[in-house]
């Protein structure tokens, strides 16, 4: 009866802290504990049948929790599932059959008739299948092989001077590295040593620049790179093999005898095809102390003047080091070196020599 009076004394004065109306009564903690606890598990209750009347009330609610409307929903999920599957396919059948009505129908003449093909006997709707096939193949070649049968044109006759060799450059991180920044946007730095390597080697090569960047790239880059026009010809993407998700160059529509290709590039995939003709050097990152055109150009003069038949066997051999630039220093060093303390044969010119004794284990030229 004690308990029974405390919790109606307790609910009559709800502005008042249960636990200081409590204490005021002087009330054992024990008992305290027990008629709290009873209390906050009367008041959970009350809200446990608040919400569970609410959920009854709403039919939504309801529905979902009595099982009413799973079905409901099942079959307006599968209903859009089938429609959005035949709008689907009807636009991909109306799309088949415009391209095969717009490039299956055949040409005729201005006198309206129709102008026969390789397709004219067989029936109508082989006939313009076949047709609009045969266009999608022509599209599909556009974009995966170069745009022409011939990248360059033919070599110059006398009296007009064609170089001996064919040297053929990747722009990006070969010549120029892209930079980025918030205030300037896009830029590219041009690497150490570009304006000697194309003066040095103008004449003694015909440089082409050839990358699978896009034209409206290259194009201006090449202008602020080359004012002086020693880069002869510039190929781009529209040049280049569309093979396993990767452009590629395509030595053979060079129109250039291979074994006087030259090709100078970061990436020995650029031109996995022929690999024998990539000479590969380490890619730029914009470093300004960067000497690897300057080796490069000293090679690449070595070679011009050292009389080899495929210059192939010259790439092949440096390729059996980790670096072939740093190679060719080394050797190079060494043969200057020791011949400071020999006299020159009058014959032979100091690069000559200087070929020979570089390419000797390849081209047996000693």
């Amino acid at each position: 009866m004690f308990i029974r009076r405390v919790f109606a004394l307790f609910i009559q004065l709800p502005n008042k802290s249960s636990a200081q109306f409590l204490v005021k009564r002087s009330i054992p903690i024990v008992q305290q504990n027990r008629i709290l606890s009873k209390v906050v598990n009367s008041k959970i209750g009350e809200q446990q049948t608040q919400i569970s009347g609410y959920l009854t009330e709403s039919p939504l609610i309801s529905s979902h929790l009595n099982g009413d409307g799973t079905a409901a929903n099942r079959e307006a999920a599968w209903r859009t599932i089938k429609y959005t599957l035949l709008l689907s396919a009807t636009a991909v059948l109306g799309t088949g059959i415009y391209l095969v009505v717009k490039f299956g129908k055949p040409q005729a003449a201005e006198n309206g008739l129709l102008i026969p093909d390789e397709f004219y006997a067989q029936p109508t709707p082989l006939q313009y299948i076949r047709r609009a096939l045969k266009v999608l193949e022509g599209y599909v070649r556009l974009i995966s092989e170069p745009s022409r049968e011939k990248l360059l044109p033919d070599e110059l006759n006398p009296p007009y001077y064609q170089p001996p060799f064919t040297l053929v450059l990747e722009l990006t991180d070969v010549l120029v590295h892209p930079d980025w920044t918030y205030q300037t946007g896009w830029r590219f730095k041009k690497r150490p040593g570009v304006e000697y390597l194309l003066e040095t080697l103008s004449g003694l090569y015909e440089i082409v620049i050839y990358t699978a960047e896009q034209g409206m790239t290259v194009f201006p880059i090449v202008e602020a790179l080359d004012p002086k026009n020693l880069i002869m010809y510039k190929l781009v993407r529209d040049a280049t093999n569309f093979v396993d998700g990767a452009h590629v160059k395509d030595l053979n529509k060079l129109n250039r005898d291979l074994s006087r290709v030259i090709v100078v590039d970061w990436n020995a995939n650029s031109a996995k095809f022929h690999p024998d003709n990539v000479f590969q050097i380490p890619r730029w990152d914009g470093n300004d102390n960067d000497t690897s055109l300057i080796d490069l150009t000293a090679l690449l003069v070595t070679i011009a003047h050292s009389g080899v038949e495929d210059v192939r066997e010259v790439i092949n051999y440096y390729k059996d080091f980790d670096d072939g630039l740093a190679a060719f220093r080394e050797k190079r060093n060494a043969i200057l070196e020791d011949q400071d303390l020999r006299p020159n044969t009058p014959s032979e010119s100091p690069i000559q020599k200087l070929s020979k004794n570089l390419f000797a284990k390849q081209h047996k030229l000693l």
